[in-house]
């Protein structure tokens, strides 16, 4: 796994909970979820994660974007 800033894990935790109330379809575990965190070069450390259909990247702050 990526290394994450408390606030980014937050943010992860976030957009876990939103999938699995908002989706019946969403079956996955927090761990499955986390493993697909991958780091980006050049943005000061953020992390991306694929979210139903598009990136969402979150910064060291825990601020998330598409």
């Amino acid at each position: 796994m990526v290394r994450t800033t408390r606030p980014q894990r937050e943010a992860l935790k976030r957009y876990f909970t939103r999938a699995t109330h908002d989706s019946v379809q969403f079956v996955m575990t927090y761990r499955q979820f986390r493993r697909q965190v991958q780091p980006t070069f050049g943005c000061d450390n953020a992390i991306v994660f694929p979210w139903f259909g598009m990136w969402i990247c979150v910064e060291q702050d825990g601020y998330a974007h598409s």
